[in-house]
């Protein structure tokens, strides 16, 4: 079994609606566990002004799926949430999910680059990552409490629970 880290984001339709039913998603993909979550966060759009801001958090998931796999389920969950993958970067959307670690392998292929690219200039991944594994490390960029103490929590707001399970 490996341990994956998904980060999930949305900012149209129920944002908080679209990232809680996520976490049973992943949790219900074959071979996979929802091993616990973070809180959910709310972060201002990177991309192009005007759209709301983002509902954001971190799962950890134990699988057997191998990462291309673990991808094929991850993609399916947000098309299955309305996503439409457009030429728009970064762009408003119902559910984004990035796999962000795999164990500590590093990969980079067509399809899939571990860890993910941006995870050490995200505040808004670190913060959640770091609230379900407070002593992660981010394979070639080191500690990821020390990457968020140099980008600072700006902008990073924890949501009230309301009922949600967290880590």
């Amino acid at each position: 079994m490996s341990i994956a880290y998904v980060a999930l984001g949305s900012n149209l339709d129920g944002p908080a609606r679209h990232v809680r039913d996520a976490f049973s998603a992943l949790d219900a993909l074959p071979g996979t566990r929802l091993r616990r979550h973070s809180s959910l966060y709310s972060s201002q759009p990177l991309g192009p002004p005007g759209q709301p801001d983002y509902v954001n958090a971190v799962a950890e998931l134990e699988t057997s799926l191998e990462p291309q796999a673990l991808l094929d389920g991850m993609q399916a969950i947000e098309q299955a949430h309305g996503r439409i993958h457009s030429l728009e970067r970064w762009g408003p959307r119902p559910l984004d999910l990035d796999l962000l670690l795999f164990d500590d392998r590093e990969i980079q292929d067509a399809r899939l680059i571990v860890p993910h690219p941006e995870i050490g200039r995200r505040n808004f991944v670190l913060g959640p990552l770091i609230e379900v594994a407070p002593d992660a490390r981010i394979p070639g960029m080191g500690s990821a409490r020390d990457l968020l103490r140099q980008l600072g929590t700006a902008g990073l707001e924890r949501l009230p629970d309301h009922g949600i399970e967290a880590a």
